[in-house]
């Protein structure tokens, strides 16, 4: 499959929580881990299970920082 947006990581899924209506699926890539809400019927189409190898890709037109 190709694909436009460039921010791509390779990693492994490290845990996968399903709801009833959202799943949130951690992703260990370097340099850490990312965690994805998706829905659970693409969880569920794309069969997602922990040791899967997949692709995380970043497509964001903002991205805010906070100071506390």
């Amino acid at each position: 499959m190709e694909i436009s947006a460039r921010n791509q990581l390779r990693g492994t899924v490290k845990s996968v929580k399903s709801g009833a209506v959202m799943a949130e699926v951690t992703v260990d890539v370097e340099p850490g881990p990312v965690t994805a809400a998706i829905t659970d019927t693409s969880r569920d189409r794309l069969a997602l299970s922990e040791g899967d190898t997949v692709s995380v890709i970043i497509k964001a037109t903002e991205v805010m920082i906070a100071t506390p």
